[in-house]
């Protein structure tokens, strides 16, 4: 068994925030992989599936960000699981909106759900970290990831959880590649080779110093050119 954990605070009102992208995630692989319904539980909501050949515990801790570890550790310590049995899907500042990264152990970087996992795991867990940009200054923080995503942002939010899905059963087999190349397709996928080549005419429509061809030179004789001219 492995736990996928959504990270984000409770109720409607802070449903659409930045700060919930976590919970977006885990929400989003219950619907598609069809995950039994949630129930109240370690101080939070749980719901149970799998994932290929593994079976996974979805948690939404209940309590507020900065208290996310107490239901982590809760569920952890219930179905005996080390942290490396844990992954977390959290928003990163770091990471331009869209980005996705994996990582196993490390800091907490000032994130506070990481940073009240952290004291109570330890920091060998796994993280899925989802970019959601940085407002410009560390002022801005606190309200930038406490307020919904803009309209903007809708399509490659969708594109992003489409790649979460797509990719959670690679994720829950351990092969991070396998999950990033899911992320990928969904998020910035190949263009075909006639967008290739239309991309390509287009750069060279726009050089500027690419010159017409020369003309032929002029082969006919003196008379030929005077019979041409007024004939």
């Amino acid at each position: 068994m492995k736990l996928f954990v959504g990270l984000g605070n409770p109720g409607a009102q802070y449903a659409g925030h930045r700060h919930n992208i976590g919970l977006m995630a885990v929400d989003r692989i219950a619907a598609d992989h069809g995950f039994g319904p949630w129930r109240s539980k370690f101080q939070g909501h749980i719901a149970e599936g799998r994932l290929g050949s593994t079976k996974i515990l979805l948690l939404k801790p209940g309590t507020f960000m900065n208290r996310s570890g107490q239901s982590v550790a809760a569920a952890a310590r219930f179905f005996k699981l080390d942290p490396e049995q844990i992954t977390v899907f959290h928003d990163e500042l770091d990471l331009a909106p869209g980005k996705t990264r994996v990582k196993s152990g490390g800091g907490h970087a000032g994130h506070n759900g990481l940073r009240s996992i952290h004291a109570a795991l330890g920091e060998g867990y796994n993280r899925v970290r989802l970019g959601i940009g940085h407002p410009g200054h560390k002022d801005r923080v606190s309200a930038y990831v406490l307020h919904d995503f803009a309209r903007a942002d809708a399509d490659w939010l969708d594109d992003l959880m489409r790649g979460i899905s797509d990719g959670a059963a690679e994720l829950a087999a351990g092969d991070t590649g396998r999950f990033m190349n899911a992320v990928a397709l969904r998020t910035a996928p190949p263009r075909s080779s006639k967008s290739a080549a239309d991309a390509t005419q287009a750069r060279k429509a726009e050089r500027p110093d690419e010159r017409p061809a020369e003309p032929a030179p002029d082969t006919r004789s003196t008379l030929q050119k005077l019979v041409d001219r007024f004939c």
